[in-house]
């Protein structure tokens, strides 16, 4: 049957739609009560810099900045993220498509035949074209709820790609490092094997001479081997981290190597916080959930639009003939349509659904300012321990002196003979651990002041991003 609806029909239903749809249901975003101290409770050195985003120059390191770029293309994690990117694109275009009119069109043909057997038979052919549009009226607001839920999650995921890029970079300089560190380790133990060796040639020496005894030999040899066996551990060290280091860049470690650098020479910069109130928007983990929680605040908006009535608008035409392959003298049909739905039971699905949004809301509040809480307190302890671990490394290294002199001093005193075997050997062992501890606190320093760069965003800013 053909309908043609009047056309005053049809416009008062349009009509009353762009009325209607004025009465969106709106939830307001969710700003969470955080009490922000006015300054960090560590000092701030006097020559510190704000950072940077390239704050790994900071460290004087040309290798470590090839390192860091090579880390960026070439990591499988990043590139994970930022898939993940895509698929939030991909997810807001879907949402957004439910805000336009959906259109969807048609053709076919049709022959048959009909044979009664008592008389003629007959043949019906017939060829048809039509085009359907339907568009849902978003009344209460619910359609763009979830497109603006899309966004924010896309916004997030975004802010996700930016902390996995900061978490790689620090990520290489950490390891780099600790190569660094663990090669000048073994070198020191080196050197200290070397001079146990010579001490002992000393004692061997003398006891040709019928100077030093045999168990004055024996506890040097003892002091030797000891020193042989430290070796090990820092080879072990050296060779797991570099090939860590090579997964963290995407290269397979088997074949990896590093130029050579000293660690020594490596530069620990100063840096400068900044108040606490700009660490909200100098964070992309903190921009993250924070786009993550206004995202809740449209999906509880969109589960209480859910809850009322929906109306759809819906428009159809064809045309259709008698013969087959052809339009010719055809017949048309059009057709408007409004309709009005509301769910009268279902047995507290929708609502238990607004229930669900909103208890995943305060969880994502909760969320948010333990992430805050949390970020004020890492970049605390990393301004407290850039403080002592300057103070330490400094103390440390007189201590290396101390120890150096002391050794030179026995050893002269026993090969003149006015000093006896175990003040040589206990101030060799006081140089032995002074100088490994100084270049595992030097270590450290290096670790915090990266804690210090991942803690305040590595110079990421919400605006820029």
């Amino acid at each position: 049957m053909n309908t043609l609806p009047r056309k005053h029909s049809a416009c008062t239903a349009l009509a009353a739609a762009a009325l209607l749809s004025g009465c969106a249901v709106m939830e307001p975003r969710t700003q969470p009560a955080l009490a922000l101290p006015e300054r960090f409770a560590e000092p701030v050195a006097a020559a510190a810099a704000d950072v940077s985003p390239q704050w790994w120059l900071g460290f004087g390191s040309a290798q470590l900045t090839r390192l860091i770029a090579e880390a960026e293309q070439g990591s499988s994690d990043l590139r994970i993220a930022a898939e993940r990117v895509r698929q939030a694109e991909a997810a807001l275009r879907v949402a957004g498509s439910s805000l336009l009119p959906s259109a969807s069109a048609g053709a076919g043909q049709s022959a048959s035949r009909s044979d009664p057997g008592t008389g003629d038979a007959t043949t019906r052919r017939g060829s048809s074209a039509s085009l359907s549009v339907s568009y849902e009226i978003d009344l209460w607001g619910r359609l763009a709820a979830n497109a603006e839920a899309s966004r924010l999650s896309l916004a997030a995921t975004r802010f996700d790609l930016d902390g996995v890029r900061l978490s790689l970079s620090t990520g290489v300089a950490s390891t780099y490092f600790q190569v660094l560190a663990a090669q000048a380790r073994l070198s020191l133990a080196q050197d200290n094997l070397a001079t146990a060796e010579r001490v002992l040639g000393v004692v061997q020496a003398r006891q040709r001479n019928g100077v030093a005894t045999a168990l004055e030999v024996a506890q040097q040899r003892t002091t030797v081997q000891a020193q042989r066996t430290a070796l090990v551990p820092l080879e072990l060290a050296v060779r797991q981290n570099t090939s860590a280091l090579a997964l963290l860049l995407g290269r397979v470690p088997q074949g990896f190597a590093l130029q050579p650098e000293s660690f020594g020479q490596l530069t620990v910069p100063a840096v400068a916080p900044g108040l606490p109130s700009s660490l909200l928007v100098r964070r992309p983990d903190l921009a993250a959930a924070e786009a993550d929680l206004h995202a809740a605040d449209a999906d509880v908006a969109a589960a209480r639009a859910a809850l009322l009535p929906s109306i759809a608008l819906s428009a159809s035409g064809g045309v259709s003939s008698a013969a087959l392959l052809s339009l010719a003298n055809p017949s048309g049909t059009l057709a408007i349509g409004l309709s009005l739905a509301q769910s009268l039971f279902d047995g507290g699905r929708l609502r238990a659904q607004v229930d669900s949004v909103q208890s995943q809301r305060r969880i994502l509040v909760e969320t948010y300012g333990a992430a805050v809480r949390t970020a004020l307190k890492e970049v605390d302890d990393g301004l407290g321990n850039a403080d002592r671990g300057l103070r330490q490394e400094a103390s440390q290294q007189a201590t290396v002196d101390y120890a150096q002199r002391a050794l030179q001093l026995a050893e002269l005193r026993y090969r003149e003979g006015s000093g006896d075997l175990l003040a040589v050997l206990d101030a060799q062992r006081t140089l032995f651990s002074a100088q490994d501890a100084l270049a595992q606190l030097r270590l450290a320093r290096l670790t915090a002041a990266l804690d210090l760069f991942k803690a305040l965003g590595g110079g990421w800013r919400a605006a820029a991003a």
